[in-house]
């Protein structure tokens, strides 16, 4: 058996995921793959590696790699490393990641240039997979060709052919001389295809490609729309290519619990974690806003905790309880759920390399991992929709689950799962003879992530405590019905702090007079880099519409204190680009922005209503915080150019993040007198340089 080494680098579970999904197929192509994630580094050494090596890299905050990969990323980055340590590597990478974001995939590309640099040589062409648009896009395609990529290069390291450095893609696999592509794959992957019936193959095997029969029922004819539920022609009436069916690996005992107390302490985390109470909360909005923004403050002067202005932590949450409760209904478990969980490995299991979930902690209840380790509202994967299937009474919803995995169903699987945002709970609302075990959940339900959140204050203003603000997020679920739906951290946040917005007197007098604090857990994010500039004097632009504009208090703040302390200091300027959509309903931190501006600590504040008419004869106000840019573009080119200046951009990656950087292009063309591409690479350049930050999501 032909083996090679696969290594993930994973944030939320996508790599892995993917790098288990290589490995289950790697032994129907006649392939042995040694699969370990990046960060066990005592099980794999890539200094004496002769086999291939493929790696699945995820990309996390604004372009990083992720944190399972630090230790590694570290490690090739040594600067006295020679520039053939990796001469003997040969290597194939997928990268994951977002293009709504700057530095698409550069957790994989970072990794990639690196090894490069070191004197590795793909023997198959990267990939990029957009979360943007469907990472199975990329995904599928390229471990379709990697099959012919490894064959290839088995075939030259025996001595058959010779080539130096990568092999090329040709139409005929067997007479390649460079780096396979994954661009002319098909022919292979269905040449592939038909291998895999060949005789002596396992039943296992054949599956992986299993052919769903056309004349299987369907959703009824009378729809003549498709949606999550249903299908219409062609897709109806097609056969089917569904993936393998993922093998179990998990054998689930529950058992009756001893009544022993659980706690936020047993949630796994890579960084420390602080559980610290909320002294205060504030609404920031209007009651008639769009949306309901909320500062809350938490008292750290009891813990190690420290931040910077700029930087981010994490809020360790909780799943809604109302969900969860729903779920255990539905799996009929409900008067089980205070059962201690006990998982093994199931001996007999096909899954290579099985290990039990690191995320779910031993010796916890049944609800207590669902509430606090699992993302029950993560969007499936087709890995999970293939094993629901098995477990939907046949007809018309067994086909529907089989469609959204398959090859044919791909764009529904995008337009009705991924981009609706569908989770575990509405396919189960969907598909009401859906009957999954609770071992199926455990195996393919992904860590429940922290929430990331921007510091919104000075320790010097505020020491011992921490500032940050939030939207309550709130949307319609209309997969099948419509169902309101409150953010995961956000509404909880929100219950949280209810006591202190609107406080129950009896419960104060009940308490002698003061409810106990509630109390939240945090820890902090290690690849924070949203800071002031080292230099003062450095003048700085910040763009913050909405929330975007938390970090910018903190900077306020610490800027504020700094004058104070340094009177004769020299301080650069200070410009403050935001937006709202009404002057008197979400304009935030008001009369802090005000004061800061009185004081000539805010050298500029520009401010944009989005939906805030023109009054009388007046000229239509300035939308958007781009708009108000172009508005100043010289003085803006002139910070950026001439006087070493820094721009910091805050909010939603989409749409405002997007929009101005377009702007900034159109600005240093314009005033620098330059073509786009040369504006493009300018940016580029401060961004090099540390100079053009952004903190953005989506």
């Amino acid at each position: 058996m032909r083996r090679f080494l696969l290594l993930y680098a994973t944030q939320k579970g996508q790599a892995k995921a993917i790098a288990e999904e290589i490995c289950e197929k790697a032994f129907a192509h006649g392939f042995s793959a040694d699969l370990h994630c990046i960060s066990e580094s005592d099980k794999y050494d890539l200094k004496t590696e002769t086999a291939p090596l493929v790696v699945v890299v995820s990309t996390t905050g604004t372009g990083d790699p992720p944190d399972t990969a630090r230790k590694f990323v570290k490690a090739i980055q040594d600067k006295a490393l020679p520039g053939d340590f990796f001469a003997h590597l040969h290597y194939g990478l997928l990268g994951l990641g977002d293009s709504e974001y700057t530095y698409f995939c550069n957790g994989g590309k970072i990794i990639d240039k690196r090894l490069q640099e070191l004197g590795a040589q793909h023997f198959y062409d990267t990939g990029h997979a957009d979360d943007c648009v469907g990472l199975e896009l990329v995904v599928e395609p390229w471990i379709d060709g990697l099959w012919a990529a490894l064959t290839k290069h088995f075939t030259a390291s025996r001595g058959k052919e010779q080539g130096n450095g990568a092999l090329k893609v040709a139409p005929d696999a067997s007479q390649r001389t460079g780096p396979v592509t994954p661009d002319l794959l098909h022919i292979e992957s269905q040449a592939g295809l038909l291998r895999l019936d060949a005789p002596g193959r396992k039943g296992s095997e054949v599956r992986e490609q299993n052919t769903v029969n056309r004349n299987q029922p369907s959703a009824p004819p009378a729809e003549s729309e498709s949606s999550l539920t249903h299908s219409i022609p062609p897709l109806s009436q097609a056969s089917l290519n569904i993936p393998a069916l993922p093998p179990e690996y998990l054998q689930v005992h529950l058992q009756e619990s001893l009544g022993q107390e659980e706690s936020q302490a047993s949630v796994t985390s890579v960084d420390p974690t602080f559980q610290v109470p909320i002294s205060k909360a504030v609404q920031l909005t209007t009651d008639d806003a769009v949306r309901t923004t909320l500062l809350v403050e938490l008292d750290i002067s009891k813990t190690d905790f420290s931040y910077q202005p700029g930087d981010a932590f994490n809020v360790i949450c909780p799943n809604s309880d109302s969900e969860v409760q729903n779920l255990l209904q539905r799996l009929q478990l409900t008067d089980r759920r205070e059962h201690c969980v006990v998982l093994k490995i199931k001996a007999d299991t096909q899954k290579k390399g099985a290990a039990l979930p690191q995320h779910i902690p031993e010796g916890c209840s049944l609800q207590f991992i669902l509430t606090w380790c699992l993302e029950i509202r993560a969007v499936p994967k087709k890995a999970l929709l293939r094993a629901l299937a098995d477990y939907t009474g046949a007809g018309p919803e067994k086909r529907r689950l089989q469609e959204l995995c398959s090859r044919q169903g791909a764009a529904d699987y995008s337009r009705f799962v991924r981009d609706a945002h569908a989770s575990l709970s509405d396919l189960l609302l969907a598909f009401p003879s859906c009957r999954p075990p609770l071992r199926l959940l455990l195996e393919h339900l992904p860590k429940l992530q922290p929430r990331p959140y921007s510091c919104a204050s000075s320790n010097l203003t505020h020491p011992g405590k921490l500032h940050f603000i939030f939207n309550i997020v709130e949307f319609l679920s209309n997969t099948t019905t419509e169902v309101l739906r409150k953010g995961v951290c956000t509404g909880w946040l929100a219950t949280m702090v209810a006591s202190i917005l609107h406080p129950d007197p009896r419960v104060s007098r009940a308490e002698g007079g003061k409810a106990p604090a509630p109390e939240i857990s945090i820890s902090p994010r290690t690849t924070n880099f949203f800071h002031l500039p080292s230099d003062p004097s450095a003048p700085i632009i910040m763009v913050g519409p909405g929330t975007g504009i938390a970090p910018f208090i903190g900077f306020l703040q610490h800027r504020e204190k700094l004058q104070e302390q340094h009177p004769d200091g020299h301080f650069g300027a200070m410009w403050l680009f935001f937006g709202c959509r009404h002057k008197d309903r979400d304009y935030l931190f008001r009369e802090e922005l005000r004061h800061f501006h009185q004081r000539g600590i805010l050298t500029h504040l520009k401010v944009s209503f989005s939906r805030d008419a023109p009054v009388g004869e007046e000229e239509a106000p300035v939308k958007y915080v781009q708009d108000n840019i172009r508005l100043h573009s010289e003085q803006v080119a002139k910070l950026l150019l001439h006087e070493h200046g820094c721009i910091y951009v805050c909010g939603d990656a989409k749409n405002m993040a997007k929009d101005v950087n377009d702007t900034l292009v159109e600005i240093i063309s314009k005033e620098a007198g330059i073509e786009k591409l040369e504006a493009m690479k300018t940016l580029a350049t401060l961004k090099e340089e540390k100079r053009y930050l952004q903190d953005i999501w989506s």
